[in-house]
């Protein structure tokens, strides 16, 4: 672990099991799902960690920011594979945005998205893609983000030309960088 400006950084090992139990309360604070508790989460994202083979700038991370032991606001970078318009590249993929309810309005999403967005700006990776609502879309775009017209799809999924993506907007970043047209395959499920 690490902390920056008050971020911890959690990462493979290096895994603060406490802090990441925290996480996963905020997770399902924030996405309460039937049947999903802190305890799956936290082995699914354990599982995430402990499955990672491959460059140590481009690991998995965990971004929090907690006080007085309850995390507060998370973002997670998953590297991933896709095939950009024909091309094979890593992107930081975005993940499990989010702030305590009772904590909105501080700054704290600013913070964590920024913090995880640093690996890119250091060019650990070609860019963030990441999914979205319509609604949260203005937030990233204030923060140099841009939305996607490219066709997303998972050429290994059970039906290879469906979007993957539940949410309704697709964004990338840094917006200032190329970007080329044609289909984005994911080459797995959503994040």
């Amino acid at each position: 672990m690490m902390s920056l400006s008050g971020i911890t950084e959690v990462c493979p090992g290096n895994v603060d099991r406490v802090l990441m139990r925290a996480v996963c309360e905020l997770l399902c604070e924030v996405w309460p799902k039937p049947g999903r508790t802190p305890e799956s989460r936290l082995a699914a994202i354990l599982e995430e960690f402990e499955s990672y083979d491959g460059p140590q700038a481009q690991r998995p991370r965990a971004l929090v920011l907690a006080e007085e032991g309850r995390a507060i606001a998370h973002a997670a970078v998953l590297p991933r594979e896709i095939d950009l318009a024909g091309r094979r590249q890593v992107v930081a993929g975005l993940a499990r945005v989010c702030t305590a309810l009772d904590c909105r309005g501080r700054g704290l999403g600013e913070l964590i998205v920024r913090a995880a967005w640093e690996p890119v700006d250091r060019g650990d990776f070609v860019a963030s893609l990441f999914q979205t609502t319509p609604k949260v879309r203005p937030f990233y775009e204030r923060l140099g983000a841009a939305t996607v017209g490219n066709r997303v799809v998972n050429s290994l999924g059970a039906d290879p030309v469906a979007n993957p993506f539940w949410d309704g907007v697709v964004m990338r970043y840094p917006a200032a960088a190329e970007w080329p047209t044609g289909t984005i395959d994911l080459l797995g499920p959503g994040y």
